[in-house]
């Protein structure tokens, strides 16, 4: 079974990561989103300035809004967004 998960990133994130979506490998365990985002952080400096702003960015998992604390598993969808603003 794939340890896999898809990782979307939608407005802004999207043009800062010059990519619109990666797939990334989980580990044995089970690992939060904040995790997952601590250990892409440590592996791409890059990220560091994406994620930077991490507790105004929304997730979604599998389309479902989720928070930073939610549980990710294999096969799963992680969609990171900028917080939406009215006008």
């Amino acid at each position: 079974m794939a340890q896999d998960v898809t990782i979307f990133y939608f407005a802004a994130l999207r043009e800062q990561m010059g990519r619109e979506r990666e797939t990334v490998s989980l580990p044995a365990q089970p690992i939060t989103v904040e995790s997952l985002i601590q250990g892409l952080r440590q592996t791409d400096a890059s990220l560091n300035e994406v994620f930077a702003d991490s507790p105004r960015l929304r997730v979604a998992i599998n389309q479902t809004l989720a928070t930073f604390q939610d549980i990710v598993k294999p096969g799963d969808e992680l969609a990171f967004f900028p917080p939406m603003t009215g006008g």
